[in-house]
Protein backbone atom coordinates (compact mmCIF):
# COMPACT_ATOMS: atom_id res chain seq x y z
CA UNK A 1 0.00 0.00 0.00
CA UNK A 2 1.46 3.39 -0.81
CA UNK A 3 1.75 6.02 1.61
CA UNK A 4 2.72 9.13 1.93
CA UNK A 5 6.17 8.27 3.38
CA UNK A 6 6.83 6.41 0.07
CA UNK A 7 7.38 9.60 -1.87
CA UNK A 8 9.78 11.70 -3.07
CA UNK A 9 9.98 16.04 -3.69
CA UNK A 10 11.95 18.55 -4.91
CA UNK A 11 13.57 20.80 -2.19
CA UNK A 12 13.49 24.50 -2.69
CA UNK A 13 17.11 24.07 -3.45
CA UNK A 14 16.07 21.64 -6.23
CA UNK A 15 17.34 18.49 -4.58
CA UNK A 16 15.63 15.48 -3.79
CA UNK A 17 14.24 15.00 -0.39
CA UNK A 18 12.31 11.90 0.95
CA UNK A 19 9.00 12.29 2.68
CA UNK A 20 10.45 9.58 5.06
CA UNK A 21 11.65 12.04 6.92
CA UNK A 22 8.18 12.61 8.10
CA UNK A 23 7.29 8.71 8.96
CA UNK A 24 4.78 8.88 11.97
CA UNK A 25 3.55 12.15 11.82
CA UNK A 26 0.71 14.21 11.19
CA UNK A 27 1.24 16.39 8.51
CA UNK A 28 -1.30 18.70 7.11
CA UNK A 29 -0.06 18.81 2.79
CA UNK A 30 -0.88 22.20 1.57
CA UNK A 31 -0.31 24.14 -1.65
CA UNK A 32 0.33 27.66 -1.65
CA UNK A 33 0.32 31.25 -3.41
CA UNK A 34 1.56 34.12 -1.99
CA UNK A 35 -0.90 36.07 -4.07
CA UNK A 36 -4.51 34.62 -3.70
CA UNK A 37 -6.92 36.09 -1.34
CA UNK A 38 -6.47 32.53 1.00
CA UNK A 39 -2.77 33.68 1.38
CA UNK A 40 -3.62 35.02 5.28
CA UNK A 41 -4.23 31.74 5.86
CA UNK A 42 -0.34 31.06 5.94
CA UNK A 43 -0.86 33.14 9.25
CA UNK A 44 -3.57 29.91 10.77
CA UNK A 45 -1.23 26.91 9.20
CA UNK A 46 1.41 29.12 11.50
CA UNK A 47 -0.17 29.10 14.49
CA UNK A 48 -1.64 24.81 13.79
CA UNK A 49 2.03 24.22 13.51
CA UNK A 50 2.93 26.14 16.72
CA UNK A 51 0.88 24.44 18.45
CA UNK A 52 1.06 20.71 17.57
CA UNK A 53 4.53 20.66 16.02
CA UNK A 54 6.34 19.58 19.38
CA UNK A 55 3.27 16.41 19.64
CA UNK A 56 4.61 15.02 16.12
CA UNK A 57 2.29 17.44 13.53
CA UNK A 58 3.84 19.20 10.46
CA UNK A 59 2.78 21.88 7.72
CA UNK A 60 3.87 20.79 4.89
CA UNK A 61 3.61 24.09 1.90
CA UNK A 62 3.95 23.37 -1.33
CA UNK A 63 4.15 26.74 -3.53
CA UNK A 64 1.73 26.60 -6.78
CA UNK A 65 1.44 28.99 -9.64
CA UNK A 66 -1.13 26.84 -11.85
CA UNK A 67 -4.05 29.60 -10.11
CA UNK A 68 -3.97 32.33 -12.19
CA UNK A 69 -0.44 33.15 -11.69
CA UNK A 70 -0.81 33.51 -7.93
CA UNK A 71 2.67 32.63 -6.67
CA UNK A 72 4.93 34.16 -8.91
CA UNK A 73 8.60 34.66 -7.93
CA UNK A 74 11.73 32.45 -7.56
CA UNK A 75 11.95 30.22 -3.82
CA UNK A 76 14.02 32.88 -1.91
CA UNK A 77 11.04 35.82 -3.08
CA UNK A 78 8.60 33.43 -1.48
CA UNK A 79 9.98 32.66 1.12
CA UNK A 80 10.94 36.48 2.33
CA UNK A 81 7.10 37.22 1.36
CA UNK A 82 6.31 34.22 3.80
CA UNK A 83 8.90 34.81 6.65
CA UNK A 84 8.08 38.80 6.32
CA UNK A 85 4.25 39.08 6.52
CA UNK A 86 3.26 35.96 8.04
CA UNK A 87 6.44 34.88 9.91
CA UNK A 88 6.10 30.72 8.48
CA UNK A 89 8.67 28.57 9.87
CA UNK A 90 7.07 25.03 8.91
CA UNK A 91 8.51 23.37 5.72
CA UNK A 92 8.43 24.38 2.10
CA UNK A 93 9.53 22.74 -0.93
CA UNK A 94 10.03 23.63 -4.33
CA UNK A 95 6.80 24.95 -6.41
CA UNK A 96 4.59 22.60 -7.87
CA UNK A 97 2.46 21.80 -10.53
CA UNK A 98 -1.07 20.09 -8.73
CA UNK A 99 -3.35 19.33 -11.82
CA UNK A 100 -2.26 18.67 -15.60
CA UNK A 101 0.38 16.54 -16.81
CA UNK A 102 3.02 17.59 -15.30
CA UNK A 103 1.26 17.07 -11.79
CA UNK A 104 3.70 16.28 -9.03
CA UNK A 105 3.54 12.36 -8.26
CA UNK A 106 3.04 13.33 -4.61
CA UNK A 107 -0.29 15.49 -5.74
CA UNK A 108 -1.19 12.46 -8.19
CA UNK A 109 -1.91 10.21 -5.14
CA UNK A 110 -3.45 12.71 -2.84
CA UNK A 111 -6.26 13.26 -5.28
CA UNK A 112 -6.55 9.69 -5.78
CA UNK A 113 -6.98 9.32 -2.15
CA UNK A 114 -9.96 11.95 -1.41
CA UNK A 115 -11.48 13.54 -4.15
CA UNK A 116 -12.87 17.31 -4.00
CA UNK A 117 -15.26 19.36 -5.43
CA UNK A 118 -13.88 18.60 -8.57
CA UNK A 119 -13.35 15.48 -8.83
CA UNK A 120 -9.68 14.65 -8.63
CA UNK A 121 -8.57 18.41 -9.36
CA UNK A 122 -7.25 20.39 -6.95
CA UNK A 123 -9.99 23.15 -7.19
CA UNK A 124 -7.75 26.31 -6.08
CA UNK A 125 -4.87 27.27 -4.14
CA UNK A 126 -4.95 26.23 -0.41
CA UNK A 127 -6.86 22.95 -0.88
CA UNK A 128 -5.47 20.71 2.54
CA UNK A 129 -4.51 17.08 2.58
CA UNK A 130 -4.25 15.80 6.45
CA UNK A 131 -2.59 12.74 6.74
CA UNK A 132 -1.90 10.35 10.05
CA UNK A 133 1.01 8.86 11.34
CA UNK A 134 0.62 5.97 9.07
CA UNK A 135 1.19 7.77 6.20
CA UNK A 136 -3.18 7.79 4.77
CA UNK A 137 -4.89 10.74 3.19
CA UNK A 138 -7.62 10.73 5.69
CA UNK A 139 -9.52 14.19 4.80
CA UNK A 140 -9.47 16.59 2.31
CA UNK A 141 -10.49 20.51 3.14
CA UNK A 142 -11.05 22.91 0.41
CA UNK A 143 -9.53 26.36 -0.28
CA UNK A 144 -12.47 27.79 2.09
CA UNK A 145 -11.28 25.74 4.95
CA UNK A 146 -9.87 27.79 7.44
CA UNK A 147 -6.78 26.31 9.16
CA UNK A 148 -8.24 26.72 12.82
CA UNK A 149 -11.14 24.53 11.61
CA UNK A 150 -9.03 21.54 11.47
CA UNK A 151 -7.35 21.97 14.94
CA UNK A 152 -10.12 19.16 15.81
CA UNK A 153 -9.34 17.01 13.56
CA UNK A 154 -5.21 17.26 14.24
CA UNK A 155 -5.70 16.79 17.63
CA UNK A 156 -8.06 13.43 17.38
CA UNK A 157 -5.15 11.85 14.68
CA UNK A 158 -2.25 12.91 17.11
CA UNK A 159 -4.26 10.73 20.04
CA UNK A 160 -3.96 7.77 18.16
CA UNK A 161 -0.91 5.96 17.84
Amino acid sequence: MTQVTDFSVMAQDGQPFSLEAYRGQVLLIVNTATGCGFTPQYQGLQALYDRYRDQGFAVLDFPCNQFKGQTPGTAQEINDFCSLNYQTTFPRFAKIEVNGDQADPLYTWLKSQKRGRMGRRIEWNFAKFLINRQGQVVKRYFATTKPERIARDIERLLGEK
